[in-house]
């Protein structure tokens, strides 16, 4: 029987983040898009604590294309990492293709300051 996008989807999460794991000193940037909007946070996996979080919801996010808001808050992201003290991070796409929007957050943070 043939999975469903979203099982496709979950499948390659859960693989991947065998891999991935986010600590106090380098935690993890995951990354949820959904049709209409994209969230992101930054997760100490250890203490199981979001140390920030940024969506395309969020007042202040740059309108646009869907491309540019993802920009805008991949931005708004590292903002708020940077004045938390955090500078490097492990990127999770969490199952999706790292291309278009998930890239433009991700290109977005690196431009904000940013490292993974």
């Amino acid at each position: 029987m043939a999975l469903s996008k979203v099982e496709k989807r979950q499948k390659i999460k859960r693989r991947v983040r065998r891999n991935i794991f986010g600590t106090e000193t380098k935690p993890r940037l995951s990354v949820y898009r959904s049709n209409k909007e994209i969230y992101a946070q930054i997760i100490d996996d250890n203490n199981g604590v979001t140390l920030a979080s940024a969506s395309s919801r969020e007042k202040g996010v740059a309108e646009g294309t869907k491309t540019e808001v993802s920009t805008s808050v991949g931005k708004a992201l590292a903002a708020k990492a940077v004045a938390k003290g955090i500078e490097t991070v492990v990127f999770d796409r969490n199952g999706f293709v790292y291309h278009g929007r998930i890239k433009a957050l991700a290109e977005g943070a690196r431009e904000g300051g940013l490292k993974f």
